[in-house]
This record gives structure tokens, C-alpha cells and sequence, in this order.
């Protein structure tokens, strides 16, 4: 797929990349609840300042290099090519799911494919309807302005979104009170694409206008280690087939925490071993950093062990088990629970959080009847 523009799509700028200041806007997005907590795990999907910068060199820039979410890739694909062969621009698009599964790379990649310049903000840096019209009026034709966290945009900029997206207009309100006046200012045709990891806080006007909608689901360990392998040559790290399987099937199905961890067995393998990352080493690798088989750290397990050993594998409240393990209530809800949950460690019930046969199993317990099959239903069942 070719561009329609002679000039190079700005497709490597990124929050905290090289060269950021260029096409971001705003300052960078504040940490959430939870963040701060769990930005000090290897295996967070939240990115750090050291991710961003390496994040840079290790994206992908064209849509047939994206590894994985082929049937995003696909549909993504006919969206774009649609629209270059129409010579306009394509329609707003909403990428959704959780961190760190390429959601930004996707963003500058359309841009790529499009041959268009990039405009990068995110949504708690457009407080005021004013924020979102000085960029809006800016933008060059087909431009491409990708808004992360878009759930968070505030709500007077959003009300001026919904314009902006179906008419490629916004009103600018001069003056106050009874003698202010909205003076229509038409900006150029553009495109949106906003990205979310809670999709269901978006407002349903909002969501409507996006003419395309994508969910990025969990990579499987073989995806994963394409990534591990492409990464490491762009990084030049000597990697065994085997210890890119080992660091792939400990990445909780998540891009960014499978390049975090090559570049943690990578460390280890360069002043502990040989420098070549074979299995053996990963594994050894990954143990100081306290990271399982199962991709489960330090914190997973105290939540498991919590449950189980404090409160005979539930049910029990969030709360309570997160004064057990030392840590906020939103962090333990947030951070640990979507991977347990999703890796059939815990289930969440009416009555609070319990521990699954697996979780007992894995902590080298035997699970009681109730755990095998307490009968319960589930929350969203």
C-alpha cells in the first residue's frame, strides 16, 4: 500500500520518542489509578519512560509488518486502501482494548499507509474546548490526529468533537453571556483515531461517529514470539529459538511485556552468561525477576496466596484482600485481577473474589471440592 502524499508520514513519533515534540500535543497523559503501583512491575502493561524510548526503534511502520490481530489487520487494510483509491481521507477510527497491545503503533501506522503527517495528544491534555480547536484548526487536509485515552477527553471539548468529526466544523464562541456569538470556522478534511482501554465509558454519541471500530485482543504465544525475534534483531541481542518460546509464553499475551522482558533476560544474559538468550538463561533470567512460568509476579501471587491461605480461596471483597496484600483497592482491581481472571486463577462472584482449583494448583496446593466446583455463579454470567 502506497501513500498519496509525497511527504513522509510522521508515523515514528510517539509519546516520549525521538522527535516527540514534533507531533504531540499537549504534555503526556497522567497516570490513572493503580499506575504508579504498578509501573514498577516488569510484567505491567502500562509503558515507562524506558518503553517509550525503545518503543520507538521496535514498531512496526507498515501494516503488513504488524504481527498479529489479523483479522484487525485485514479489515484495517480494505478501510485504507477504500480510501486512497477514493483520494479522501478514511473514516474515524476507533481502536479499543487493553494496554500495550499496539494500539499507538496502529495509529501511526494508518498514517503511514496514508502518507499523511500525524498530530499525537491524548485525552486528559484537552481540558477546554479551546485546546481542541487550536489543533483542530491546524490540521492539513487527510491529516491523521490520533487521541489517546479518548475516554478522558473533557467534556466540553468532546461536545465540540462531535462536530468537528461529522462536518469537519467547529464553533468558536466569542465573547460571554447573552452577547456571545458562535462563529462557525470549517477546518480541513481529517481523520480520527482514537484509542481507549475502557470503551464503555465512552459516550454513545461519540462512539457512533467512528466509521470503523476495532478491539485488540490478547496475542498468543506464538505471535508473541515473532515479536520476541524481531525485536531482538533490531536490538541485536543473540536469542535462541528456545528462549524466545520461554520469554513469549511469560508475557500475559502482551507485546510491550514481552519487549520489556527481552530486554531484562538480555541484561542477565550479558553479565551472567554468555550473552546469548537460550532458554535456560531466560528462565534464569526471569526467576530473580520473579516472574513464573505463568507470567504471574510477585504481587499476582500475593493476591493468590491471600486469598487462599488468608481466606480459605474466598469469597472475599476487594477491599479486604487488597489491605492483605499491602496495596490499593483500584491497583489489585486494575493491575492484577484482569490477567488472574483471564487466566482462570480467580473468578469474580457476587460475593466477592474466589480462588479457582487452578490458582490452589498452581501455589502447590490441593484445591477443596468447593474450589473445583463451588457452584456459584458467576458475576457476569
Amino acid at each position: 500500500m502506497t501513500g498519496r502524499r509525497g511527504e513522509p508520514a510522521t508515523a515514528g513519533v510517539g509519546p516520549g520518542a525521538p522527535g516527540s515534540p514534533a507531533g504531540q500535543v499537549g504534555p503526556p497523559a497522567q497516570a490513572g489509578p493503580g499506575t504508579q503501583a504498578s509501573g514498577d512491575r516488569v510484567v505491567s502493561p502500562l509503558a515507562d519512560a524506558d518503553d517509550r524510548l525503545v518503543e520507538g526503534a521496535l514498531r512496526p511502520k507498515r501494516l503488513d509488518d504488524f504481527v498479529g490481530q489479523a483479522r484487525v489487520r485485514e479489515q484495517l487494510s480494505l478501510v485504507l486502501e477504500g480510501a486512497l483509491r477514493r483520494g479522501r481521507a478514511p473514516d474515524h477510527v476507533l481502536l479499543s482494548g487493553p494496554p500495550g497491545l499496539g494500539k499507538t503503533t496502529m495509529a501511526m501506522i494508518i498514517a503511514a499507509e496514508m502518507g499523511t503527517p500525524l498530530r499525537i495528544t491524548s485525552g486528559p491534555a484537552i481540558e477546554r474546548a479551546g485546546d481542541l480547536a487550536s489543533v483542530l484548526s491546524t490540521l492539513s487536509e487527510g491529516e491523521v490526529m490520533f487521541i489517546d485515552e479518548i475516554h478522558r477527553v473533557a467534556r466540553p471539548a468532546e461536545e465540540m468533537l462531535y462536530l468537528a468529526m461529522e462536518d469537519f466544523r467547529v464553533d468558536v464562541v466569542i465573547g460571554k453571556g447573552p452577547g456571545a456569538t458562535a462563529i462557525p470556522l470549517d477546518i480541513a478534511p481529517f481523520t480520527l483515531v482514537g484509542a481507549t482501554t475502557r470503551a464503555g465509558l465512552l459516550p454513545a454519541p461519540l462512539r457512533d461517529r467512528f466509521g470503523f471500530t476495532a478491539y485488540l485482543d490478547f496475542y498468543e504465544p506464538a505471535e508473541l514470539g515473532v515479536i520476541v525475534r524481531r525485536s531482538a534483531g533490531l536490538l541485536g541481542v543473540a536469542l535462541r529459538d528456545d528462549g524466545a518460546d520461554e520469554i513469549a509464553g511469560r508475557s500475559r499475551g502482551t507485546p510491550r511485556i514481552a519487549n520489556r522482558l527481552l530486554r531484562r533476560v538480555r541484561d542477565f544474559a550479558e553479565v551472567r552468561a554468555d550473552g546469548v538468550v537460550t532458554r535456560d538463561v531466560a528462565c534464569s533470567a526471569l526467576e530473580v525477576y520473579d516472574v513464573d512460568e505463568l507470567g504471574l509476579d510477585r504481587l499476582d501471587r500475593a493476591v493468590l496466596g491471600a486469598l487462599v491461605r488468608s481466606f480459605g480461596g474466598g469469597p472475599v471483597g476487594v477491599s479486604t484482600l487488597a489491605v492483605a496484600v499491602g496495596e490499593e483497592a483500584s491497583t489489585v482491581e486494575e493491575v492484577c485481577e484482569p490477567y488472574l481472571v483471564r487466566a482462570g486463577m480467580l473468578a469474580r462472584t457476587p460475593r466477592g473474589r474466589v480462588a479457582t482449583a487452578a490458582a490452589w494448583r498452581h501455589l502447590g496446593l490441593r484445591p477443596p471440592e468447593r474450589a473445583v466446583n463451588d457452584g456459584s455463579p458467576m458475576l457476569f454470567d
